[in-house]
């Protein structure tokens, strides 16, 4: 039974920006009393972001939601992970990462049904944006990034240490312009640099504003769609769909998603494979993608990869149950092909 709501924060941004890594450094600044629960979206179907998160902490339960944004469907994806991963966590806070092409209106109108009233304490939402990609019409026009920003309390400009002079600057004048001069009063806008990122926790300034209360969206009128909805005693007992995925002969599983004008591309091999380290290097610089992440048991030791805008990092790993590696593009690519050149920098081993 929960006696008190659970204090959520949803944590949004678009492809790359560094919401993953950023929930990672609020870990450190979590009370030692307290129980987080963290629930990942990801755009891809293979799920990596849990793996690079650590997780293994008792007091830190990550779920996550593969394949595309989990409020679609009329949210029943979205709401069966949640009553999961409270039922089993019982938390006493609850972080939401839609997926950085979810539809983050969506997500909070799900958080805001009737049914999660007494579950539920919606605070700060938080939006993370790298100010360079104002500049870049296909960020600038697109339908997901301006409702990421539209909908937040606080907007972080992340990876400020790597702006130009103007590019502060160029954001500040797009809030103001997208809407009507009122966003800078409405919510908050803080710079954050990588070093602050990677620090050992985040300030006491912005801890204390993710706990201000949420900007809630206006309640949607009945359409036929939200009719279809399960009541809420319907929503407490729903059990998730299963879809059962096999290896195949190779050891590997192959999954595609398109969706808002990107493209996935992920596998999933099983323990028995061992990746070359140097080569997986020069094979993953090599790539035109805009994004690329990975968790690989390779010759060096577990590692994980984050490839953004030309520039990766590589993180040592403890332990993974298999080698995964997703990629997204804006175009279709030729999985096959690149299918075969991890296959070539791999090998199998026999235990």
């Amino acid at each position: 039974m929960i006696i008190k709501p659970i204090a959520t924060n949803v944590i949004t941004g678009f492809l790359g920006v560094g919401k993953t890594s950023f929930i990672k450094q609020l870990f450190l600044s979590k009370p030692a009393d307290e129980k987080w629960a963290v629930l990942i979206n990801e755009f891809g179907e293979v799920g990596i972001d849990a793996a690079l998160l650590g997780g293994g902490e008792k007091a830190i339960e990550i779920r996550e939601v593969a394949g595309g944004c989990m409020c679609c469907a009329a949210g029943i994806p979205m709401q069966v992970a949640i009553n999961q991963l409270i039922a089993k966590a019982k938390p006493d806070r609850l972080l939401i990462e839609p997926t950085g092409l979810g539809h983050p209106k969506e997500v909070l109108k799900v958080l805001s049904e009737p049914h999660y009233h007494n579950v539920i304490d919606l605070r700060s939402t938080v939006c993370l944006v790298d100010a360079r990609k104002i500049e870049d019409a296909r960020y600038r026009e697109h339908e997901i990034f301006n409702q990421q920003l539209e909908v937040a309390d606080i907007v972080l400009a992340a990876k400020s240490d790597l702006y130009s002079g103007q590019s502060f600057k160029n954001l500040v004048s797009f809030l103001e312009l997208s809407s009507g001069n009122n966003k800078p009063e409405a919510g908050v806008l803080l710079q954050l640099s990588m070093e602050q990122a990677e620090s050992t926790g985040l300030s006491g300034e912005l801890l204390e504003l993710l706990d201000r209360k949420a900007q809630v969206p206006a309640p949607a009128s009945r359409s036929k769609q939200s009719m279809l909805r399960p009541q809420a005693s319907d929503v407490f007992s729903l059990e998730p769909s299963v879809i059962e995925s096999e290896f195949n002969e190779f050891g590997l599983i192959k999954k595609l998603n398109k969706g808002e004008g990107f493209y996935s591309c992920g596998w999933v091999f099983d323990l028995s494979y061992e990746f070359l380290f140097d080569e997986l290097i020069n094979l993953i610089k090599s790539l035109d993608v805009i994004r690329l992440k990975a968790v690989l048991i390779t010759d060096e030791g577990i590692a994980g990869f984050n490839l953004v805008d030309g520039e990766l990092n590589v993180i040592e790993l403890d332990d993974v149950m298999d080698s995964r590696i997703e990629i997204i593009t804006l175009t279709s690519v030729d999985s096959e092909a690149l299918e075969n050149r991890l296959l070539a920098i791999s090998k199998r081993l026999t235990f």
